[in-house]
């Protein structure tokens, strides 16, 4: 069969069967890979069209007043599929829709076969951001005219298909015979597809980029060519060549705009790096200060031979360096050099473990083996091995736990795999690079594994350095849970199908013998009912101690400090006591973990991968001795220690953390102290101008780094109007409810103002929720689409795309909205910053450190409070303006930065903008006009 009709419909709802009806429908026919007929027709729905999708789809009750009804064209579309696939993108939705409405109709199912485009493409482009039809679109650069319109969507499927096929051409027969090991598994019907795409593979020339390796065709590493040298200029001249208008970097960028700080910056780098001293630079949004430290990085390592690290935060500032700015340095520099990205062991897929997974017996659910279908086809793009390229399905986390390279353990050089490993390739890039990147969560490993991680380097840049101080708590600190211990218990197994136990034991009956003839399974079984009753005690003596409602977070979560020295109570010496038993049958089952490993290994050696997977299991279970030990049974008064619950969640749900209540000493030491230079940067690390906070929390107080503030080179005053109502509520009267209802009206307003295209800023998701049902009855006639993080489903990611999708878009964020999201141009007009971004003073760290300051006489609030919200608070300002033509209003509804004596803080740490406090009307009216 060569026919393939791709139909895509619009519709009121989701729900068929709740009284949803169809609205428009569009239908492509591809044969012989050529689109050669189409249908289209509105339909109308004998209801109304909510507001919504009319906004989504353009198509209103009045477009449909004279369009006929399903019933009316039920035949054309039952002709039109006639001996052809089915093919829509999402599958389940359009043939759920028309099955449901021919069958009212008296008509028979559709029972063609089907080719759903959203799996199709989830398996054969692994790396495409999204799956959605317009990220598609996008990704492949499918011109899609009219998006959620019914013809054009059809269209862009249809194309999206035959994209799909000649993929899927060009695939190795050893990955197409892997893939249809699985077809059983498909939604789609694909058996015939794969059949004779093999067939045609098998004539194919052969693949010379791809190694098939134990019936697994992996992308070959990539031979590094070696450049000559060339004369090395001085560093002045290559900043002369590069910086100035009309410069090597004008030629490459287009529109590119000279910024004055950029080079400066450049110079201060470069000369603490020769002086060997450490530096604190600020450098405001649009520096350029990627390029800016890039270019001191690679030259200062070319000419000295030594490599240097850059670290960052965020996994998306990494892509940016790679993707855009390292390939530009590559054109317009006249020397050659190197740059790696290196990341924990976490990130890399094992190909043993892989291997093992792929042909085991035990396929898994529908995601786990959509999972390994798509790393099927991914292992014949990937040079790298790295998880992040890729997005797997929800189980696919599951999966990947188990086959990464740090599930392998210590690697073993004499396995056939080793030389093949993504993770060994990334470590012998690194060696060999002049640069290498890395995130704050590596560098911190390397720290405490005593700089064994990562090549050795003399010196450092770290990008986003605001935030290194809470990435060096998290990493010099420990966090144990319920579900870690029992996964590995489970892991383990008893003698059962499935288990690490059971497969060693169905090697050699007489290991068989030996643990039936112990106490294992009993062994196991009391630990983890330990394991269970620990952690439920400790559920209900927290939510016993825990009796007011500010005891709770916003989202129904209690952190619950504990001092192992001062608690005297009855029943934590209780949960003390249950720590050491649990501990004592945790001793037990390694005792007999290594009683079984000596057994097996007399009996055969050879089963290695076995032997591993215990060693690493026996390892994590002696860490979880060691933590419950460390959190429960000893005191260090320099760490602070905390339980969290959900307090409707399950009663085991219990995370217990242990972080130090200071780092600079431990960075002082373990960083600064040990090497020749480290140039922190950041768009945000003064408060009032200075560097005294930031100097102090990471232990930079006695190297009298060098300091510098590269200003923003944006006209901000012209840009930015800065709005703080004079007329909310107050809330420390008790105001919650009038405040949000306030702020509700407020955000309305401003919306028929801005069109929508507005980020909210909250400080508490309490508040975000609550302001959302308000909100919701303001937008109600109105077309507006509010996305709500923790309420609209979607990652941070994905509904940052969600409001940049809609024209009259509202975009509802907590804390991981305040930073490291770009929104430029038009998309985003206007940020609303509810309240000032204080960390709550009952969270446990703050706590700590507010009584370490107390009693060394100093003032927590303004020492460590007030700095940390004026940082957050220039991290959210800053999300507004992100390019020299972006302009709009930054609207501040807690006006504490004018009243309080500390309000200054806040207003002197961001650029010069006009500031007009006045009321919420005449606000509105000066937005209206500025705008």
């Amino acid at each position: 069969m060569d026919k393939f009709v791709v139909v895509d419909i619009e519709t009121t709802g989701q729900t068929p069967s709740q009284g949803d009806q169809m609205i428009e429908i569009g239908m492509v026919m591809v044969e012989n890979g050529q689109l050669v007929d189409e249908y289209t027709t509105l339909l109308h729905p004998l209801k109304e069209i909510p507001s919504f999708i009319s906004n989504l789809t353009g198509i209103c009750d009045q477009d449909v007043v004279d369009a006929p009804s399903f019933k009316d064209v039920a035949d054309d579309v039952l002709t039109y599929f006639a001996d052809a696939y089915l093919v829509a993108h999402n599958v389940p939705f359009d043939l759920g829709f028309l099955n449901y409405e021919l069958q009212s109709l008296g008509h028979p199912p559709i029972k063609q076969p089907v080719i759903d485009t959203v799996e199709l493409a989830r398996i054969l482009l692994p790396k495409a951001p999204g799956y959605k039809l317009g990220q598609l679109s996008d990704y492949l650069s499918l011109q899609h005219n009219d998006p959620h319109r019914a013809l054009s969507d059809a269209y862009v499927t249809a194309k999206l298909l035959l994209h799909l096929f000649q993929k899927m051409e060009q695939l190795p027969y050893e990955t197409l015979h892997q893939l249809q090991r699985f077809e059983q598994s498909f939604k789609s019907d694909l058996s015939e597809l794969l059949e004779n795409k093999m067939d045609n593979a098998s004539f194919e020339e052969e693949r010379h980029d791809l190694e098939i390796f134990r019936g697994i065709a992996i992308k070959k590493e990539a031979v590094a060519t070696t450049s000559e040298q060339g004369i090395l200029p001085t560093f002045g001249e290559m900043l002369d060549e590069i910086y100035p208008l009309n410069g090597s970097i004008d030629h490459q960028i287009p529109h590119y705009e000279e910024r004055t700080g950029q080079r400066v910056m450049s110079e201060t780098i470069f000369d603490a790096f020769r002086a060997k001293k450490h530096a604190l630079i600020e450098a405001g949004t649009g520096t350029g200060k990627s390029l800016a430290y890039l270019l001191p990085a690679i030259f200062e390592s070319v000419q000295t031979g030594k490599r240097i690290v850059i670290s960052t935060h965020l996994t998306q500032l990494q892509s940016q360096l790679l993707d855009k700015e390292i390939p530009l340095l590559k054109q317009v520099l006249t020397f050659p050099f190197e740059v790696a990205l290196l990341k924990g062991r976490q990130h890399y897929i094992s190909l043993k473990k892989f291997e093992k997974e792929l042909f085991s017996e035990q396929q898994g659910n529908y995601d786990i083996v959509l999972s390994k279908m798509i790393l099927l086809v991914w292992l014949t793009e990937t040079t790298t091995g790295d998880i992040d390229e890729i997005q797997l399905p929800s189980s696919g986390a599951i999966l990947f736990n188990r086959i990464s390279s740090e599930a392998e353990g210590v690697a073993d050089p004499t396995s056939p795999w080793f030389s093949r490993s993504f993770y060994q390739r990334a470590k012998r890039q690194a060696q060999k690079a002049n640069v290498i990147i890395v995130n704050h969560a590596l560098l911190c490993t390397d720290m405490t594994n005593d700089f064994q991680l990562l090549p050795t380097y003399k010196k450092a840049i770290i990008d986003e350095a605001h935030q290194l101080e809470a990435t060096a708590a998290k990493h010099f600190g420990l966090k144990i849970d319920y579900v870690t211990i029992q996964y590995l218990l489970n892991n383990v197994g008893k003698i059962q199908e499935g288990s690490l136990i059971s497969r060693l034991t169905r090697e050699h009956e007489i290991l068989d013998e030996f643990y039936h003839k112990s106490d294992w399974n009993q062994l196991l079984e009391f630990t983890k009912l330990e394991t269970d009753d620990l952690f439920r005690s400790i559920f209900r003596y927290v939510t016993r101690q825990m009796k007011r409602k500010s005891d709770y977070t916003d989202v129904g979560r209690v952190q619950y400090r504990f001092d192992n020295h001062a608690n005297t109570d009855s029943k934590w010496s209780v949960i003390k006591e249950m720590t050491a038993r649990l501990t004592f049958y945790v001793r037990d089952v390694i005792h007999y973990l290594y009683q079984f490993y000596e057994k097996a290994k007399q009996i055969n050696a050879d089963l290695e991968d076995e032997f591993e997977e215990l060693q690493t299991h026996i390892d994590r279970l002696q860490e979880v001795i060691d933590h419950l030990e460390e959190l429960f049974l000893s005191y260090n008064e320099d760490d602070v220690k905390w339980i969290e619950i959900d307090a409707h969640g399950a009663k085991n749900a219990v995370y217990i953390y242990k972080e130090p209540i200071h780092v600079s000493d431990r960075l002082a030491e373990a960083l600064f102290q040990k090497k020749e230079s480290i140039i922190l940067t950041s768009a945000t690390l003064t408060v009032n101008g200075s560097f005294a906070y930031i100097k102090e929390r990471l232990g930079l107080t006695n190297s009298e780094p060098v300091t510098d503030i590269v200003e923003s080179s944006y006209p901000y005053e012209k840009q930015v109007q800065l709005m703080v109502p004079n007329d909310f509520p107050n809330l420390k009267e008790g105001k919650q409810e009038a405040f949000i209802y306030a702020t509700c009206e407020a955000i309305y307003s401003l919306a028929t103002v801005t069109n929508g295209r507005m980020l909210v800023l909250f400080t508490s998701y309490d508040m975000l929720r609550k302001a959302h049902k308000i909100f919701k009855d303001f937008m109600e006639e109105q077309e507006f689409i509010v996305i709500a993080q923790g309420i609209s489903s979607g990652s941070r990611s994905r509904l940052k795309k969600n409001f940049q999708a809609f024209d009259k878009a509202i975009l509802l964020g907590t804390s991981s909205f305040w930073e490291g999201i770009d929104i430029p141009g038009e998309a985003l007009s206007c940020i609303v910053i509810v309240r000032l971004p204080f960390q709550p003073p009952n969270h446990p760290t703050y706590q700590a450190k507010a009584e370490q300051m107390k009693a060394d006489g100093k003032n927590p609030f303004m020492d460590v409070a007030l700095p940390n919200a004026v940082i957050r608070f220039r991290q959210g300002f800053g999300r507004l303006i992100r390019a020299s033509t972006d302009r709009g209003i930054v609207f501040v509804c807690d006006d504490r930065m004018m009243k309080a004596r500390y309000g200054s803080y806040f207003t002197a740490s961001i650029p010069t903008v006009p500031i007009t406090y006045d009321s919420t009307n005449i606000l509105i009216e000066k937005a209206s006009s500025w705008l």
